[in-house]
């Protein structure tokens, strides 16, 4: 059985319901138990009935766990997303809908086997940072109860922090997916725009919404994510997946750190220290800290409130808001009716301004990789947040505003707590389509910052445990040359189907050797004793694909098995003996991106 404290993360709860320790029948009475203990906790809208979530579970009692990675995993989806045959409010009742089919995101999370619980509360109309503009009442914070949950997707971070789901689903235009998360100590991935589909979602701004993960970890965010992110055909916003250069590990990775005149903590100096903190310790795992400017990207941020994108919360509601304004949240009626102003000479002139802001940004990419911000600046209570809503939930958004704007991915990850209890996040940002390497950024920043889930503080699952409910239909390779992430051959495993899984090391039973005679420079990795730990990723290539990317290889080069630091075997580069003579030994340095490294500070001195 399932006792009142076991965590609900991925790896733990998985390995139970595959191995039948734990049953999808046993799991839905405990969780059911799990809610009704937290009586009216404003956290749902919807909660399933419980006789059809007891017919879930056995329906998939009666199926085998084989080809459904999230086999009996719950999960909860917000309240403005569609599933058929329960109603939709976006939290307005006066609105709410009962659609016949349900959102192509959250089908494919049931297609592979998760198990829904219910429909959760938000900010009315997804307008907000705060989850107090609902009519089902404010989400309380899972640490103190006094202070907000942070919004849009209040009720999808609380159901995940306090173990009544493993995940939520929610959506984020502004920060709704992040904000939560950093409020509840959990991840929260903001994806690319377009990855998850958002056809039967409730619009908040069409052309910048994102559905977003709550997770305890990033490896169940990105796990999630592995089964979420279908292209639709039906969304014309949809885009398809593609690799982008980015480091997926810490060393060597250059974190671009906002100049701190432009930080912004609204008096917290708890949170103003944890900030520095996280940037310190990232830097002594071996990241690059680089100074930025991220004015552009402020500047960027006042555009979604302050230009016409206001116009497109409007426009998604207009026939609603125009019929039955006494209908909204005073707050939310405040401001979506501003909505109506902008003509379309503003719409363009703000176009305008936002590419010449995304231009002058550009300075900050060329020197970093990712960029590091706090989540948010401060936390405030339900009270301060009712006695001025608009100035406050600004503040909030000052980190968050601009991503989707700019056409950023970001993930949100805990960073340690203030001296009231209360959790700190920070938030790893880059440009589209670098999701994966964000989230295994993540898992090695989250071990390193706060590794504890939730409110419950539960311990991290070890750096080792296997990876429950990630895809697995292909072969293993670790690379440790120039098909690692952003180097030249990258795109000979992105062009084949090929994903990241993680960046780890090997064995301290290798050694590293810059090989003559190749263009780009390739590395050679022998196993020899004594021997280093040598910085690897490891990639997974459908296995349909394995036998053409090993005929790409040439000599000395091949594919042999390599051992990782954790003892797991994998095929890898390694080469011949016979090619290492006379070349030189460079593993000291730990890996392929400190030796191009210091190539380049060579460069740069002579």
């Amino acid at each position: 059985m399932l006792q009142p404290h076991d965590s609900l993360d991925l790896q733990a709860l998985g390995a139970r319901l595959r191995t039948g320790k734990l049953r999808p029948s046993q799991l839905a009475a405990a969780l059911l138990e799990r809610i009704a203990a937290r009586d009216d906790d404003k956290v749902w809208i919807h909660l399933l009935p419980r006789d059809a979530i007891e017919a879930r579970a056995a329906e998939l009692e009666r199926r085998s766990p084989a080809g459904l990675p999230l086999y009996g995993i719950p999960f909860a989806i917000k309240d403005n997303i569609d599933l058929a045959g329960h109603p939709t409010t976006a939290a307005c009742p006066e609105f709410a809908y009962t659609p016949n089919s349900t959102a192509p995101v959250v089908q494919a999370l049931l297609d592979a086997g998760a198990l829904l619980v219910g429909k959760t509360n938000l900010d009315q109309f997804a307008a907000g940072l705060v989850g107090t503009r609902s009519p089902y009442g404010a989400c309380a914070n899972t640490f103190d109860a006094r202070y907000v949950s942070g919004g849009s997707s209040s009720g999808s971070a609380v159901a995940v922090a306090a173990g009544l789901v493993s995940f939520a689903l929610g959506t984020d235009t502004a920060g709704s997916g992040r904000v939560p998360a950093a409020f509840n100590n959990l991840v929260g991935l903001k994806p690319t725009r377009g990855l998850l589909s958002t056809r039967g979602v409730v619009p908040a701004c069409r052309s910048l919404d994102c559905v977003s993960i709550f997770a305890l970890t990033a490896a169940d965010a990105e796990a999630v994510f592995d089964v979420a992110a279908k292209f639709d055909a039906g969304d014309p916003y949809a885009r398809r997946e593609r690799n982008a250069a980015a480091p997926a590990a810490l060393a060597g990775c250059r974190i671009g750190v906002p100049r701190k005149a432009q930080l912004e903590f609204f008096g917290n100096r708890d949170a103003e220290r944890l900030f520095a903190e996280a940037a310190a310790k990232l830097g002594s795992l071996g990241a690059k800290l680089v100074e930025i400017d991220l004015s552009a990207f402020l500047a960027g941020a006042k555009l979604l409130y302050e230009g016409p994108w206001i116009a497109e919360r409007y426009l998604a509601i207009r026939e609603f808001f125009d019929a039955h304004p006494e209908s909204l949240h005073p707050v939310t009626r405040q401001i979506i009716a501003g909505g109506a102003k902008p003509s379309a000479a503003d719409c363009f002139a703000a176009q305008y301004r936002l590419q010449e802001l995304i231009r002058e940004a550009e300075p900050a990419w060329r020197a970093a990789d990712v960029i590091l911000t706090p989540t948010a600046g401060t936390i405030y209570t339900i009270e301060q947040v009712l006695a001025d809503p608009v100035r406050l939930n600004s503040n909030l958004g000052f980190y968050t505003n601009f991503m989707n704007l700019m056409d950023l991915a970001a993930i949100a990850l805990p960073a340690g707590f203030q001296g009231n209890g209360l959790p700190f996040g920070v938030t790893l940002l880059a440009p589209a389509f670098c999701d994966r390497a964000l989230c295994a950024l993540a898992a090695e920043a989250h071990r390193a910052l706060s590794p504890t889930m939730g409110a419950a503080r539960a311990p991290l699952p070890r750096a080792d445990a296997p990876a429950i409910g990630r895809r697995s239909a292909g072969v293993r390779v670790a690379v440790c040359g120039a098909h690692l992430s952003g180097l030249p051959l990258n795109r000979q495993l992105t062009e084949r189907g090929a994903h990241l899984l993680r960046a780890c090391r090997t064995a301290p039973r290798y050694r590293l050797y810059a090989l003559a005679g190749f263009a780009p420079p390739r590395p050679g990795m022998l196993r020899e004793e004594p021997g280093h730990a040598i910085e690897v990723e490891v990639w997974e290539i459908p296995t349909e694909s394995f036998g053409g990317f090993v005929d790409s290889i040439p000599a000395p080069l091949g594919i042999g098995t390599v051992e990782l630091e954790d003892g797991e075997q994998v095929k890898g580069f390694l080469c011949e003996p016979y090619a290492a003579r006379g070349a030189e030994d460079v593993s000291k340095l730990g890996g392929w991106r400190a030796f191009l490294a210091r190539g380049q500070r060579r460069q740069s001195e002579a």
